[in-house]
C-alpha cells in the first residue's frame, strides 16, 4: 500500500518569510521609483511653461516688428488678451500647472512670468524678458 503522506518540500506556495521578502523588495523599488517619477513630471511641466514663455516672447517680437512697440493694454483688452487672440499665444493657463502674465509691460520692454500652481507650486516662477533673459537660469538650463 502506498503512503499518502507528502513531504514538505513538494508542497506549492510561498512561506510567510518569502512573502515578506517580496513585499520588502517591492517597497524598496517603489520608494526609489515614485520620487523619480514625480521629478520627471515636474521637469516635463516646466518644459511646457518654457515653451509658452518662448511663444510669448516671439509673439511680442512679431507685434513689435509690425507696430513698432510691444503689445500693451489697449481698447479694454490686456496685452495678454491681445496676444492670445491675435498672435496665437497659449491661454494664460498652461496645462493647469502654470499661469503666465506680464510683470512688466511697456511699449519698449516686457517681462513675462510663468507662475507654478497646484502640484507644480514648489517649482518656482520662470521669467523671460524682451532681451531673451531667462530667470532663474538654473531652471532654464535643466
Amino acid at each position: 500500500m502506498k503512503s499518502k503522506c507528502r513531504s514538505k518540500s513538494s508542497e506549492g506556495g510561498l512561506t510567510l518569510i518569502e512573502l515578506l521578502a517580496v513585499i520588502a523588495i517591492v517597497g524598496i523599488i517603489a520608494a526609489v521609483a515614485i520620487p523619480s517619477y514625480r521629478n520627471h513630471l515636474i521637469r516635463a511641466r516646466r518644459a511646457d511653461a518654457k515653451v509658452a514663455l518662448e511663444q510669448i516672447r516671439a509673439a511680442q517680437e512679431m507685434w513689435r516688428a509690425e507696430r513698432g512697440t510691444y503689445a500693451v493694454d489697449a481698447g479694454g483688452n490686456t496685452a495678454e488678451t491681445i496676444l492670445i487672440n491675435t498672435m496665437g499665444v497659449p491661454s494664460t493657463t498652461i496645462n493647469n500647472f502654470y499661469t503666465w502674465s506680464f510683470t512688466t509691460k511697456t511699449t519698449t520692454a516686457f517681462t513675462a512670468q510663468a507662475t507654478p500652481q497646484g502640484a507644480q507650486a514648489s517649482d518656482g516662477a520662470l521669467t523671460i524678458d524682451q532681451n531673451g533673459t531667462k530667470l532663474p537660469a538654473d531652471k532654464w538650463s535643466r
